[in-house]
């Protein structure tokens, strides 16, 4: 399948997949099979909101530790987006809610997720990218060589 557990950089001590995984099934078996793939680093794993169905808020309890697994845990999801789609407005507590992770970061903001991403040390730790969208115009190769270096 393509788009599936896609290498977008290899760094000395760390890598950035992209993924298409957004279904809840998805995001933990994508995640597990990283952190199965390199035991030895810490993951990172952000996933968009992107879909319908992952934008509407009765289907948001579906996600229920689907982002169990990785060691930091993010969600974005994009404010336009759900205006565009005409479907009823969600919250970040919401969100929260609906994964079941105290620790779970919460992004409406592209630029706020890269500079969250960009504030972390990223020796022996991996970043996993999961959507079926761009979280709103991130180019992965430019954030992957900003993360990681040349």
């Amino acid at each position: 399948a393509s788009k599936r557990l896609e290498l977008v950089k290899r760094g000395e001590s760390s890598v950035v997949y992209k993924d298409f995984a957004h279904s809840p099934s998805k995001l933990k078996a994508t995640s597990s099979a990283m952190k199965k793939q390199y035991t030895h680093s810490a993951l990172v794993a952000c996933m968009e909101l992107h879909t319908f169905s992952s934008l509407n808020k009765d289907f948001l309890k579906e996600y229920m530790g689907a982002m169990d697994t990785p060691d930091i845990a993010v969600v974005y999801f994009s404010k336009e987006a759900i205006a565009h789609k005409k479907l009823e407005d969600i919250s970040v507590e919401q969100v929260h809610k609906a994964f079941g992770r105290q620790d779970l970061k919460v992004f409406t903001d592209s630029k706020d997720l890269q500079q969250f991403l960009k504030s972390l040390e990223w020796k022996n730790r991996n970043l996993l990218m999961m959507s079926s969208g761009n979280f709103d115009g991130i180019d992965f190769n430019w954030l992957a060589e900003d993360l990681l270096g040349s």
